[in-house]
């Protein structure tokens, strides 16, 4: 199945190369030695052009609340279309979809669609920067938060360059990141509440606001300890500093996202995925208050905001019929899912009798190929052979049928089923047997 030189996938692959960029437009999906290329999906499964059916629980990185090619929303996708695709006018859509998601969570007042999860968290940022008048921004060592400049600071850092742990490194994720970047983005590490409140502390006249997010991927989705999060809060009400909650994918963890489970309202949150019902999408959202700042007033708004497809009905109504079937019925039943997934994963450890954890909660899940304590990013940070087993855990798991990303990280969608989380498990030890009989364990 996986890797098979003499497939189409491999053809595509070297054709890709010619005229694409390492052949895609996603560094996310590239694969060694070749790329997988899919035909169709259908609820938890895809098919690739090879013939090969795959267990999808990557859901292109979290965003098909629902699998693939959900009724609900190809429906609604089919009725728009024939009415055209994208106007230079609102639609009532538009206000429908924002009143749903206003209506779940206590700190959206006001909400503002764009068309990614990375615009989301820079307008997040600059609409803080607005508001405060203030220029630089925190975040956590290592947090993922998308492809804008100031968010990608610090993120995959490893040990040649983050620094002391007393006060990390602002690192430069793409090469050419002009240096007047690094220093307007301040580091902290996560769940160190001392360090984190003292490097705070000493920025506070300068930070617009804290950029988190409550389920990073990057830091194995460590849960935020509550005295991080108090800290978090008691350092938003003493500096003016807005708190910024990076919900991209956070908010499928509950009804009303991730904020609402553990009891913190933050001032702007950024979102995507799933309220897209799998289309492009991003958001803002946010007191009303501080979304005023995208408001007109005179001659311009203080955070001028456009975008050809902001808000494009094909979005707006995919993104409503998801959102329509995202009760919290359906939360609590995906959840309960995503816990019997974990435990089955760490059976499957067990069974292989391997060295390796699972992290997560709600619908998510991080394999972690090592046995360790794991507390901050720094822990996760793959050391020695564990890079190498990464790598061929995701090439065996699929080589058995079964796609999660290329970084031990998975989720489930409400197309999943019982029988298909034992199939994942199942993989799981035949994959964790295959890297032993490589090798891949000789050192423990």
């Amino acid at each position: 199945m996986f890797p098979n030189p003499e497939g189409r996938s491999a053809k595509l692959t070297q054709r890709a190369m010619q005229v694409l960029p390492d052949g895609n437009s996603r560094s996310t999906i590239r694969l060694s030695p070749h790329a997988v290329y899919v035909k169709d999906g259908k609820g938890a499964r895809v098919t690739d052009v090879d013939g090969n059916e795959l267990l999808d629980f990557n859901n292109n990185f979290t965003s098909l609340i629902h699998g693939h090619a959900h009724p609900g929303v190809v429906a609604a996708i089919q009725e728009q279309a024939p009415k055209g695709t994208a106007f230079g006018f609102a639609t009532e859509a538009e206000i429908e979809l924002a009143e749903m998601l206003v209506s779940r969570a206590d700190g959206f007042d006001m909400i503002r669609f764009c068309n990614s999860g990375s615009e989301a968290v820079m307008n997040a940022i600059k609409a803080a920067r607005a508001y405060t008048g203030k220029g630089r921004i925190a975040k956590c060592e290592g947090a993922y938060h998308g492809s804008y400049d100031f968010a990608e600071v610090s993120l995959g850092s490893g040990p040649e360059a983050w620094g002391d742990e007393n006060r990390p490194n602002s690192v430069a994720y793409s090469h050419g990141t002009p240096n007047g970047v690094l220093n307007d983005v301040i580091v902290i590490p996560f769940n160190d509440v001392e360090r984190s409140e003292k490097i705070l502390n000493e920025h506070a006249h300068e930070l617009a606001g804290v950029l988190f997010d409550p389920v990073s991927t990057q830091i194995g989705l460590l849960p935020p300890s509550p005295e991080f999060l108090d800290m978090l809060v008691r350092f938003r009400e003493n500096s003016g500093a807005l708190l910024i909650f990076d919900e991209v994918i956070a908010f499928r963890q509950g009804y009303g996202g991730s904020q609402g489970l553990i009891g913190v309202t933050p001032d702007l949150t950024a979102l995507g995925k799933i309220i897209g019902g799998g289309l492009p999408v991003g958001a803002v959202a946010g007191s009303r208050e501080v979304m005023d700042v995208f408001r007109v007033d005179g001659k311009k708004a203080r955070l001028p905001h456009g975008g050809t497809f902001n808000a494009n009905p094909l979005t707006i109504v995919a993104g409503r019929a998801a959102m329509q079937d995202w009760t919290p019925e359906a939360v609590d039943a995906l959840n309960a899912k995503g816990e019997a997934c974990r435990e089955a994963l760490r059976e499957a450890i067990r069974i292989a009798n391997v060295p390796g954890q699972v992290t997560g909660s709600g619908s998510l899940f991080k394999i972690h190929i090592h046995g360790r304590e794991i507390h901050t990013y720094r822990d996760t940070y793959p050391i020695g052979l564990e890079a190498d087993r990464v790598v061929a855990l995701n090439h065996r798991l699929i080589g058995n049928g079964v796609f999660c990303s290329s970084y031990g990280f998975g989720c489930l969608s409400t197309a999943s089923t019982d029988s298909e989380i034992d199939q994942l498990a199942e993989a799981s030890v035949a994959a964790y047997r295959q890297m032993r009989e490589d090798g891949l364990y000789d050192a423990d």
